[in-house]
């Protein structure tokens, strides 16, 4: 049965971004949604089997020992973020879940600085929850790890730098600690960490990540479109201090975020992180970019994060080497290649409450236009307001 055992078995990035939302946002909502991108139907009875798994994670609370992890692997985190953590409990009474035939909804809404921790879980539960109901049967535990191996003998040739970012849509849990074991058994100094806080624990490794789409939304909701990327980057810094540097480029397309990543942003961040679009013609604005600004790309790092495998990753590296620093976050190519089809979900803010104000929709602009995610009335209005032009 699908169970979480650890309150920091979630991406990094949720808990630096909670603890920026602490400081700063206390007394801002979010809404929150499932959206089924894969149309995948789900088993009778699987609504019921969820509500029990996440009215578990009542019962998680953080050990003094995972306190000691973090605090000593984020000494820029304030000591009092971590007696928060401690004192800090999943209420279920902020998700709602509703099936009707195949068909799942999810439905998140409370304080931000309370709901930010349940999006990845929640869709780590969903993943393993629907392999375990449709009786679908994974390659053992041996292949499983057999095929990180060989992967990772594939990379290693490549001369490159890989972190697992595969919590959300991993097979399961326990598929998930074994890609981890073996990536960490593996000979070589490829592998640099995870996103998951409880396995880089686990495992001794370094937990990797800094921000989501969802800081930019929020930020879209209290300051408008135009300032959303500026007054973002400014607010992270001002809670980082220049720790935590790899700003996230496309929530509203990277050419409207390169307009507003001013000299500062770009001399003060180590880099961006790319998540849509054509990876090869990211890389390419962003050495421009920081050309124009007077900086030597070599100076810099791009973390490629979007659906990558070995191919992907050779294209890049091909035309990025001796151009710009770069690394690589894998997926569900890591955690999810079981032998099964991987499930194609998300679960995205869909409204924010600033501290002052109303309920506002909140979207997301991708490079892809087909991962635009929101109100499609404001997607549009969006569009028009940015200036953007795309294709597809």
């Amino acid at each position: 049965m699908a169970r979480l055992t650890s309150i920091l078995d979630n991406d990094f990035y949720k808990f630096t971004m909670q603890y920026a939302v602490v400081k700063l946002f206390p007394k801002a909502k979010a809404r929150y949604q499932f959206i089924n991108r894969g149309k995948h139907q789900f088993p009778e009875g699987f609504a019921a089997r969820f509500r029990e798994a996440v009215d578990h994670m009542a019962t998680l609370q953080l050990t003094k020992a995972e306190k000691h992890f973090f605090a000593k692997t984020c000494p820029y985190i304030d000591p009092t973020y971590f007696d928060f953590l401690q004192g800090y409990h999943y209420d279920p009474e902020e998700v709602q879940i509703i099936q009707e035939g195949g068909d799942l909804t999810v439905k998140i809404e409370g304080y931000w600085y309370r709901t930010i921790l349940w999006e990845v879980p929640l869709m780590s539960l969903i993943c393993e929850l629907y392999y375990e109901m449709t009786g679908q049967k994974r390659v053992d535990d041996e292949e499983v790890m057999k095929i990180v191996h060989d992967k990772m003998y594939k990379y290693d040739k490549l001369n490159i730098t890989i972190a697992d970012f595969g919590t959300r849509r991993r097979h399961s849990l326990a598929v998930h600690d074994l890609v981890i074991k073996a990536l960490k058994e593996h000979p070589s100094n490829t592998f640099i960490g995870t996103s998951n806080v409880h396995f880089a624990m686990k495992y001794h490794t370094k937990p990797i990540g800094t921000h989501a789409h969802e800081w930019f939304m929020f930020h879209a909701a209290k300051y408008g479109y135009k300032m959303a990327n500026l007054v973002g980057l400014e607010n992270w810094s001002n809670v980082y201090r220049g720790d935590l540097g790899i700003a996230l480029s496309d929530t509203y397309t990277t050419e409207v975020f390169f307009k507003q990543f001013d000299k500062k942003l770009s001399k003060l961040f180590d880099g961006v992180r790319h998540d849509s679009g054509d990876p090869i013609e990211f890389a390419q604005m962003t050495i421009d970019h920081y050309l124009s600004k007077g900086i030597n790309p070599l100076t810099k790092t791009i973390i490629f994060s979007d659906g990558l495998d070995y191919e992907k990753v050779v294209k890049i590296v091909e035309f990025a080497k001796d151009k710009i620093g770069f690394s690589f976050g894998i997926g569900t190519d890591f955690t999810n290649d079981v032998g099964l089809d991987r499930m194609n979900i998300v679960l995205k803010m869909t409204e924010a409450f600033p501290d002052e104000g109303e309920w506002t929709p909140v979207i997301k602009l991708s490079d892809e236009p087909k991962k635009h995610t929101g109100n499609p009335e404001e997607i549009n209005m969006a569009i028009r307001f940015l200036n953007i032009h795309q294709h597809g």
